[in-house]
């Protein structure tokens, strides 16, 4: 298998870890700063960040909507790591490091796309409009942690 794809970023929030890492544990702070038509639904009735919770990440195209399970693999104060199969592999990683008047955000999302026609997709089209919508993610996460 080829080697993992590593899309990362980081921020600085004049807020403290536990209001930054509210914005990424609360379902609703979370759909204020998901792209719009990125929608995230736990899988059963409550949504948790508990480690073996299980979300769907769904992506809102009319007629495909194109689903990605994940399951929470490491838990930590101020971390989250949700790790995922399907026409992905990999994790992403968010996490909290305190910082002098605030909090720097980490969000690393590592990936490998089995399917070689998928990845060439993902790679040809969506691989430049991922890194970008994950920055503007951030700064509308920004936004709302320093808000709150």
């Amino acid at each position: 298998m080829k080697s993992a794809q590593i899309l990362e970023q980081t921020i600085s929030i004049n807020a403290p870890a536990t209001v930054v890492e509210s914005c990424f544990t609360d379902l609703t702070l979370m759909h204020r700063w998901l792209n719009p038509v990125l929608r995230c639904e736990p899988v059963g009735e409550t949504w948790s960040t508990d480690i073996g919770s299980q979300s769907r990440f769904i992506i809102q195209i009319p007629g495909l909507k194109p689903t990605l399970n994940t399951v929470v693999v490491e838990r930590q104060p101020g971390l989250v790591v949700w790790g995922f199969k399907g026409f992905f592999q990999g994790s992403d990683r968010w996490e909290c490091q305190p910082i002098t008047n605030g909090t720097l955000l980490l969000n690393r999302f590592e990936f490998q796309i089995p399917n070689p026609l998928v990845s060439w997709g993902f790679n040809t089209f969506a691989a430049s409009w991922t890194k970008a919508d994950m920055e503007a993610q951030l700064r509308r996460l920004k936004r709302i942690a320093e808000t709150s």
